[in-house]
This record gives C-alpha cells, structure tokens and sequence, in this order.
C-alpha cells in the first residue's frame, strides 16, 4: 500500500495543461497573463482590491510587516499556537515578538488577552507596532472582537491566513480582515502553485510598493537603480497559472475535506476523551487539516504514540503546532500564556485530510486509531 501523506498536493490533467499553456504563450518569466489574473482571482476570494503574488507566504508577511512600518525596536504580537514563519518575519526587520496564547473554543488568538495586555501597555506608553493574528489550520480568528480592541490602541493588524484561502468568519472571508492580509500556496495547503504566497492589500500605491520591493527595489531608470533593500519574491507566470486551475477548483476541495472531517468524526465518536478542533457559531473554516485532541483524563490513546503507530503502517500525522514560546529561538521573548496553546499540543494531532485522499485509505486510518483507543 502506497504512503499516506497529510495534505498532499491533488493534482490533475487541468494543471498540466495550464503549464504547457504558459510555456507556450512564451510567458515563462516572473510576469504575464496568468500572474496578472491569479492575482485578481484571489483578491476578489478575500475582498480586497489588490493582490501581489509571490515567492511565499513567509514572503508576503515580511513584505506586510515592511508596509506597515514595523522596523528595528518594535514588538509585534503573535498568537503562540502558529508555525514559526509568523514570528520569524519579525525578526527579519528587526522587531521582537510578543506571544500571546490562544482561546481554547477556535485555538486562533485570544481577544480577551489581547485586551489586557494592550491596556497593561498603554498605562505605560509601550504598544506594539502590528499584530500577526493567524486564522490556523483553516480557521478563522475572531476579528470580530479582536479588530475593535487592536484599532483602540492604533495596532497595525496582519492577517495571517496562510491556511485559511476560502474560509469565512461572520460572513466575511479569510484574507478579508485588518490593512494587510497573507494567503500561502505550498505544496500542503488546500490549493498549491508548488510553492508561493500572496499579500492582500487595500490601495494601489501598497500593492505598487509591494511589487517594486519583490523585485529588488529597482528604481526606473533605464540603468539599475537602488535607493532602498529589495528581495527577490515574485511568483513566476508559470506557478499561476498552475495555481488558477487549483484556485478554480477551490469549492469543491473545501467539500471534499469537510467530508473527511465527518467521516472522522462519525468513525471515531465511540472514543472517549476524543474531540475536534472546535467550531464557534458563525465560523466557516476551509477544513485544511482534521485536528482533534485526547482528554488524557479520559482516555488511554496517547497523541504521540498514535502517531507513531500510524506512521508504522506508512501514515502521516502530525502533532499541532509546538507554542513558540517553547522554542528556543525565541527565548527571552515576553509571552503572555493560559496554558490553552501548551494543553493543545500536548494532547492534540493532526490527521490525513488531503482532498484526494480515498475511502480505503481513511478507513485503513480509522481503524489503527480505533485499535489503539482499545488497547
């Protein structure tokens, strides 16, 4: 039996031939047809008027961070339960994260420790320049109660939505929220370009400036011109077109991986102690991952030990994000914590959820988890 990956790329005939399509239109270098259209299709996904696509998601949030001004001295909020490029990019201008954990009914930011923190800063004159607020694994942050309390205090806010592309909170959609927002296209999210980003912006001068300093910095002249750091981040003309036959397609792979998470959770619902990744009213989330947790008070199925045993039968799982206060990168960094990130991963894993991924193989799945809820 062949290996069953996490979240694999689904792939298919429309694709290649939107490649050759590309390399036959000559349009084979970091502009064209294909890029211009990618971007349009995707900001209309998030209502915004401008989208710039590039290298990577980790691209488009340094570029956000550059845009907002954050720089050498500042401090930038970021939820604790998230993968490490959110807080990474920080450091790549200079700035330092401040972790914040997570509320335990959407595992994205806490608006509650948010609100004391900033007033714990205020009384002293020190609030930090943006905040990252990550809609994780496909679902999105409260922005509801969030965006109010980062506006009160002039915080720039970044949507990190990197793996969200076609959820919705409230009605609105992921990429929809704060002055900037970020989608990611790797190989593992729910529509892939290979490997590329997008940042999401609000006016034409941000997206201008965006694209000037993903090609770097160049000035216009007809000589090569630099007043200012540039980087070398655009999507090729190649990846989007690849990436609008996926993004084309993007409904019905949000159906298909709710439909794993039912199938889950109809499968396992005998097992004591075991419960998915919550859903607030109003949340619509795009189903990347199935994430669940075993009450340990509950239940003998140890997270770790199930992942071991379904990776020897050729399996992928995953524990949930490590808090990246915990990390020792960051150590010294402030984080202000319930506990609800480090429970999380503690007892929590992330299951196959590929779009392909078939009923054989999510039953083969089931029944090693099964099996180990008995032992």
């Amino acid at each position: 039996m062949s290996r069953i990956y996490l979240s694999p790329p689904d792939v298919g005939q429309q694709e290649r031939d939107a490649i050759v399509a590309a390399i036959d239109s000559n349009w084979v270098a970091p502009i064209g047809p294909d890029l211009d259209a990618f971007e349009a299709e995707v900001a209309e996904r998030a209502n915004r008027p401008y989208g710039v696509g590039l290298s990577s998601g980790t691209a488009a949030l340094h570029l956000a961070l550059i845009l907002a001004g954050v720089g050498p001295g500042d401090e930038v909020i970021v939820p604790t339960l998230t993968f490490v490029p959110t807080a990474n990019v920080a450091t790549y201008v200079g700035a330092k994260p401040v972790f914040i954990d997570v509320e335990l009914d959407s595992w994205c930011l806490s608006p509650e420790l948010v609100a004391e923190f900033l007033e714990k800063r205020a009384r002293v004159g020190k609030i930090p320049k943006a905040a990252m607020v990550v809609d994780l694994y496909g679902q999105c942050a409260d922005y509801g109660r969030l965006l109010p309390i980062f506006a009160k205090y002039g915080v720039t806010v970044i949507e990190d939505a990197a793996e969200a592309l076609g959820a919705h909170r409230d009605g609105l959609p992921a990429g929809s929220h704060g002055q900037f927002a970020v989608f990611s296209f790797n190989g593992n999210k729910i529509i892939t370009t290979s490997s590329g980003g997008m940042l999401l912006c609000n006016s034409p001068d941000e997206a201008a400036r965006a694209r000037k300093l993903a090609t770097q910095a160049r000035e216009p002249f007809p000589y090569y011109e630099h007043v200012e750091l540039g980087y070398n981040y655009r999507l090729s003309n190649l990846l989007a077109a690849f990436g609008r036959v996926q993004l084309a397609d993007l409904d019905s792979r949000i159906k298909r991986r709710f439909a794993i998470s039912e199938i889950y959770a109809a499968q396992l619902r005998e097992i004591d102690g075991l419960t998915f990744m919550p859903i607030p009213e109003g949340s619509e989330p795009n189903h990347w991952l199935t994430c669940v947790r075993f009450d340990q008070k509950v239940t003998k199925v140890n997270p770790e030990l199930l992942r071991l045993a379904l990776e020897a039968e050729d399996i992928e799982s995953r524990p949930i994000w490590k808090p990246l206060h915990t990390m020792p990168l960051f150590a010294g960094c402030e984080a202000i914590l319930d506990g609800s990130a480090e429970a999380i991963f503690n007892d929590g894993l992330c299951l196959p959820s590929g779009s392909s991924l078939k009923v054989s193989e999510l039953e083969r799945i089931t029944d090693i988890i099964l099996q180990a809820a008995k032992r």
